[in-house]
């Protein structure tokens, strides 16, 4: 049932308060002292409540209060009514990790995927054990769109400008990097510009496009690189590097984990290329949640480790936090 606007309108929250602790003490002197209030103010209010429900409410009998059949039939339903407000302006309880149970989501493209997912998983899984950590594959075209839709907890990506309902903390600027295979390519570390346009390159996109800005960046040099394939994965690089002479430029984070596990070799580029700032994108309702933030700041916290482990020279913004 609908409540009735006009009706709510006429009365005063504070003077059903004021109604309950008259009911529970049935004296002046001791309600006026719990409201914090002085006689002549709950006299006060005691006279509007009596105006606005038509009724005596309570009688004087001697020194103390005699609720009327009114006040007595409609005390559990106030009662009840401010029990419920209270508890639902009660401020929230600390969000308990190690007992909660359900999913935390969190969307990725893959070359942060591969950097963060497992640190991130492996953290959760000692301080949240009955969690499951789902991560979702996202690009920053679509990341406001699945974020909205309730897809995960938050969007870690090169994100555009954000919507109003959304915030769009800073984590970190990641540099580029080139990588390849020293046994393939016969080459050491660091790179010369003359040999990095030389040799064949290997290009990461997702719509299968060839150039990039990397290209801009080489034009300005007056050279051309020669790409002879296009991934649409970070994740199938590593065996296409090991089975040509080729290199690619890639994220910092992924080619340096890629680097350890597979064995290849990193160099910085012989060309100044500007850093992606990578940014954690989530819904503004979410900022003060006690599970939301506490999924946030562990995400800071195993994604800082992560760099630092891997050797990248950056650190991660407390922002989102």
């Amino acid at each position: 049932m609908m409540m009735n606007d006009a009706t709510l309108r006429k009365i005063d929250l504070n003077l059903l308060l004021a109604f309950s602790v008259l009911m529970q003490e049935r004296n002046v002197s001791r309600a006026a002292e719990r409201l914090l209030l002085g006689q002549p103010g709950l006299s006060a209010a005691l006279r509007r409540l009596r105006e606005t429900l038509d009724d005596e409410l309570f009688v004087r009998v001697g020194r103390g209060l005699q609720p009327t059949p009114r006040a007595l039939s409609i005390a559990p339903a106030i009662e009840d009514a401010l029990s419920g407000i209270e508890r639902a302006i009660r401020p929230q309880a600390d969000f308990d990790p190690g007992s909660w149970q359900g999913e935390f989501r969190i969307g990725m493209c893959d070359n942060l995927e591969s950097a963060f997912f497992g640190p991130l998983a492996a953290r959760l899984l000692q301080l949240s054990p009955g969690a499951r950590l789902i991560g979702i594959a996202s690009e920053k075209r679509d990341a406001a769109r699945r974020l909205d839709e309730g897809g995960f907890d938050f969007s870690v990506s090169v994100h555009d400008e954000p919507a109003s309902w959304h915030i769009r903390a800073p984590l970190f600027n990641q540099a580029s990097i080139c990588i390849y295979d020293e046994a393939q390519l016969k080459l050491k570390a660091p790179l010369s510009l003359e040999d990095f346009a030389d040799v064949a390159h290997v290009t990461v996109s997702f719509e299968g496009n060839a150039s990039t800005s990397i290209d801009t960046a080489l034009s300005r040099t007056g050279h051309v690189r020669r790409v002879v394939a296009t991934v649409p994965r970070f994740s199938a690089l590593p065996t296409a590097l090991r089975a040509m002479p080729a290199i690619s430029i890639v994220p910092e984070s992924i080619g340096r984990c890629m680097a350890q596990l597979h064995g290849l070799t990193i160099s910085a580029p012989p060309l100044s290329l500007p850093a992606d700032p990578v940014t954690m994108l989530y819904r503004r309702v979410d900022q003060a949640d006690g599970r939301a933030r506490w999924f946030r700041r562990l995400f800071l916290d195993v994604a800082g480790e992560a760099l630092v482990a891997s050797g990248c020279r950056v650190s991660i913004s407390r922002a989102a936090a």
